[in-house]
């Protein structure tokens, strides 16, 4: 829906973090995941040799083979400034004011987004937890794609380790609760939230659809339909993938969405100033929007501009 905004230039997921710094499965807490080996290299903030490969990588993807760098900065620092410049290149290239990067990994990721980025918004975007297991059920049977692989009760843990990180964001500055039920049943009411945590301008026409390339329907055929940038509510594929018993399962295991729901609203009262920042009266700001997080050097904000995500 952001998407949709005239001041808002999104793309699809990059997985920025998780590819630069990697240990993914350690931060989820996977079964037999070890965490990355802290050595001389990784406390001068040297990058390791597959994040650099991989932030090359990323930078021909958005910027194209001729205009991207030959080589990857050897500083994890210098990797994300380089990163978050290229998100304001781009932004301006589209005439707009704001970014948003919406990598769900990057919730695993805050204490490095929020060191680097201190000045960055966080949208976390919540359905229930027996919805999202389906769909990632679903989408692994029918694509067969290796990222929704390991199991069910793999992707049962990840999510309670997901909730755990949301429930310890509820109240914090700069961290906003979208519920996609709230989203589908009242969007004008949820826009105007949105829009204010945002300080984007409410007044703006929005695209009939949208334009803008969000994700890429060939390699991720399961987004297909959030390509219009509108909201809807997805089906729901419990019934169809979970029998009876194992729902119950489900029930007992997950935590629960309606407590971080009930949480959420309680903390933020739907009239909550959001914590946003003090403005600064001579100075007109832009939104640079990274996102949540999926997961977090120098501060990145200058003549009075800010991030978020």
């Amino acid at each position: 829906m952001l998407a949709r905004h005239p001041q808002v230039f999104t793309l699809p997921e990059t997985d920025f973090f998780p590819r630069l710094l990697g240990g993914l499965d350690h931060r989820f807490g996977d079964d037999g995941a070890k965490p990355r080996r802290r050595n001389l290299a990784r406390r001068l903030g040297l990058t390791r040799r597959y994040g650099r490969r991989q932030y090359t990588a990323l930078q021909r993807s958005l910027l194209g083979e001729d205009r991207a760098t030959a080589r990857a900065p050897w500083l994890v620092d210098t990797c994300v400034k380089r990163f978050f410049a290229t998100l304001d290149q781009l932004a301006e290239r589209a005439g707009r004011a704001t970014w948003i990067e919406k990598t769900p990994h990057h919730l695993l990721y805050l204490p490095e987004i929020e060191h680097h980025l201190p000045d960055a918004r966080f949208i976390h975007v919540i359905r229930p937890g027996m919805d999202v297991l389906a769909s990632i059920m679903d989408a692994y049977l029918r694509y067969n794609n290796q990222s929704f692989s390991g199991g069910l009760l793999m992707w049962a843990r990840r999510w309670n380790r997901a909730m755990d990180i949301h429930r310890t964001c509820i109240g914090v500055r700069n961290h906003y609760f979208v519920f996609l039920e709230d989203l589908v049943r009242q969007p004008a009411v949820e826009w105007q939230r949105l829009c204010k945590f945002l300080e984007l301008p409410t007044d703006l026409e929005l695209d009939q659809t949208c334009h803008q390339h969000i994700a890429d329907p060939k390699a991720e055929p399961w987004k297909q339909a959030a390509l219009t940038g509108l909201p809807q509510q997805a089906d729901s594929k419990v019934e169809q993938l979970f029998g009876p018993q194992l729902r119950e399962w489900l029930r007992e295991k997950l935590s629960s969405y309606e407590d971080l729901y009930a949480a959420s609203s309680l903390a933020y009262n739907r009239d909550d100033s959001f914590g946003m920042p003090v403005p600064v009266p001579p100075k007109k700001r832009e939104s640079k929007v990274a996102v949540e997080a999926d997961t977090r050097a120098p501060a990145a904000a200058t003549e009075g501009r800010f991030r978020v995500a």
